[in-house]
């Protein structure tokens, strides 16, 4: 990613653009591709519209509620959902807390119709200084800080001190330079381009506040150029939140080493770490739509008051956590408790035989649930095995 010799800031020797790749472990490179990987299996996802914008919602309070908090904001993603639904009522007391998260939600609903509209901005010392002001607009500062401006004096976090002032512009320069000589189109390059900026901005600590909310900011607008699905891109943020004594550990550390290698291994297999865990949200999604349309099918030549109770009873029981008792059927839901109202026990028997027969229930001590690994069509027959045996187990 570019080799220079020329070393800026003579107090922080390790801000060199420099970065050899090959000193990454082969579990890394693996790790990156499954990022790839996964990020292009939620890309490609079809989901519901409804479903869709709600996703694109919980992930965008989720990275909101993350970079703020890193901060020391004390809203929860609840109350950032409330002000991306433009619902809040803050006290007065509250009230910066909550301009804080407008301020994110506005530069990341702005970054993403960039991203939409396919604007190709290159990175450039100027758009860094857009996102400082978007970040710090209207918040109570102090003196000698300026929104959107390269600092003047110098800084310090901790135990960490930032460049010479002086220093800085040209520091901004070379990076803005560094970054843009790799395309950000390529999905693998453009994590690492996004972690490393993000980084580099830590280091450069070019802003008189603001500076992690406006890196990690400038990590989303990457990750959001290079293809990254918008859910999946403010997943950095997430785990940097949820690890963040280790955040700021390996920060320092990365300081004190003089190398962003750990750093960027830690970012990776926390990325990775999050796109599981969506991925996963995702597909039992789509596992759903799949399982109710089957559930529709397989109902499609029987149109009588019985068959309609019984898939009900099917998709009712699809909506629970756990497979129910009995007992607890008739009255689970308002539709059932109206369906089986002036019904006898054996009339639930005889609906439950039959499901059962059909094979979209499966039963076990007396607790009925959805037989959902009848649609897992390319699922090892082992695993399709152990997953009935798993879910039988489950009623018991």
């Amino acid at each position: 990613m570019g080799h220079d010799e020329h070393i800026i800031a003579p107090s922080h020797p390790w801000i060199n653009f420099q970065v050899d790749f090959r000193s990454l472990g082969p579990l890394i490179w693996m790790a990156l591709g499954e990022c790839v990987s996964k990020c292009e299996h939620i890309a490609n996802t079809p989901l519901r519209p409804s479903l869709r914008d709600e996703l694109h919602l919980i992930y965008l309070a989720k990275g909101v509620q993350a970079t703020t908090a890193i901060e020391g904001n004390t809203l929860t993603e609840a109350e950032v959902i409330e002000r991306i639904q433009h619902k809040s009522t803050l006290p007065p007391s509250k009230e910066y807390l909550g301009q804080e998260v407008d301020n994110i939600i506005s530069a990341c609903n702005q970054i993403g119709q960039s991203a939409v509209e396919g604007r190709d901005k290159k990175i450039t010392v100027a758009l860094l200084c857009d996102y400082n002001a978007d970040v710090l607009r209207n918040l109570k500062l102090d003196e000698g800080v300026v929104p959107g401006q390269l600092r003047k004096h110098d800084v310090g976090v901790g135990m960490y001190r930032g460049p010479d002032y002086q220093y800085v512009p040209e520091l901004m320069e070379r990076l803005c330079q560094w970054l843009n000589r790799l395309k950000f189109k390529r999905e693998a390059v453009g994590i690492l381009q996004a972690v490393l900026a993000h980084l580099y901005v830590a280091w450069i600590h070019p802003f008189g506040d603001g500076n992690g909310r406006t890196a990690r900011l400038v990590e989303f607008d990457i990750l959001m150029r290079s293809g990254i699905p918008s859910p999946a891109a403010h997943l950095l943020s997430n785990h940097y939140n949820a690890t963040r004594s280790e955040y700021y550990r390996q920060l320092d550390a990365a300081s004190c080493q003089k190398t962003p290698m750990e750093f960027v291994e830690y970012a990776i297999q926390g990325f990775l770490d999050g796109l599981r865990e969506q991925l996963e949200l995702v597909t039992s999604q789509t596992r759903d739509i799949v399982w109710r349309n089957f559930v529709h099918e397989s109902f499609r030549e029987m149109r009588s008051e019985v068959a309609r109770r019984q898939r009900h009873v099917v998709l009712d029981l699809s909506i629970q956590a756990e497979p129910i008792a009995k007992a607890e059927i008739p009255s689970l839901t308002p539709r059932l408790r109206k369906a089986y109202a002036g019904k006898t026990d054996k009339t639930l028997s005889r609906d439950l035989s039959k499901l059962v027969e059909m094979k979209l229930l499966i039963s076990g001590g007396g607790k009925y649930g959805p037989n959902q690994g009848l649609i897992e069509a390319f699922l090892p027959q082992r695993r399709s095995k152990e997953r009935a045996e798993m879910e039988s187990d489950d009623g018991k």
